[in-house]
């Protein structure tokens, strides 16, 4: 007789169902943006939503890698250590250039220099740990949950979304090692799902009423029966 097999490797448990990232709504980043208070930290904002950087690798740019004549910021990859080239949006290097100028005499300056500082004199590089308290406070104040990681699958399915960009593109901007970590973003949003039903829904009803509303005689205006009657005539 055969000894057991030695199964602790879970050859036989269930495979869980994957879980979908949790990205933030356009309606909610708009509320927690309005509350960021400084240029610096709309700035963060703006490139965390725009180039999918996990926090750590924004947080690693220094101020020779930004090119805003090519809209390129430069960050260090986790896990990898390379350095990597990422398209941001107009706005990231219009909300930069103005923190920029804001603490021009307070930051260090130097190519090889950390490009994002602490708001409080001395200044320091700053740490991860600064930068999602600064978030934080701006949740609290919009009464939101959403977390700096969540700013990146915001990125990602706003990416996967666009019919324009190729999945594969997706992939190298995001730094994902396999395509199928990437394909876990063209799963719809559940907010998306919503408003598409929600307009189904309507137009569904806009069709009904127009089958049922009768034609005009002809000669008249339909335009002036609206008027005249309004639209349940």
């Amino acid at each position: 007789m055969d000894p057991p097999r030695n199964e602790r490797i879970g050859l036989y448990r269930p495979r869980l169902p994957q879980r979908i990232p949790r990205s933030v709504p356009d309606a909610e980043f708009n509320e927690i943006f309005a509350r960021l208070p400084s240029h610096r930290d709309r700035a963060l904002v703006a490139f965390y939503v725009s180039t999918g950087a996990r926090a750590s690798e924004l947080l690693s740019a220094w101020q020779g890698g930004v090119d805003p004549g090519r809209q390129l910021i430069s960050v260090v990859r986790k896990g990898t250590g390379e350095i990597q080239e990422l398209p941001a949006s107009t706005d990231a290097f219009v909300w930069l250039r103005l923190y920029q100028l804001e603490l021009e005499d307070a930051i260090p300056k130097g190519r090889r220099l950390p490009l994002w500082w602490t708001l409080r004199n001395p200044s320091r590089p700053l740490t991860y740990h600064a930068a999602h308290r600064m978030f934080e406070r701006a949740n609290n104040k919009a009464g939101t949950a959403a977390t700096l990681h969540a700013l990146r699958h915001t990125a990602a399915y706003r990416m996967a979304e666009d019919p324009s960009l190729p999945l594969t593109g997706v992939q190298f901007v995001l730094g994902h090692a396999q395509l199928t970590t990437t394909q876990i973003y063209l799963t719809p949003r559940k907010e998306e799902v919503v408003r598409r039903l929600l307009a189904h829904h309507a137009e569904q009803t806009r069709q009904a009423v127009a089958r049922t509303t009768p034609a005009a005689a002809p000669g008249y205006s339909v335009e002036s029966l609206d008027v005249l009657f309004g639209t349940a005539r």
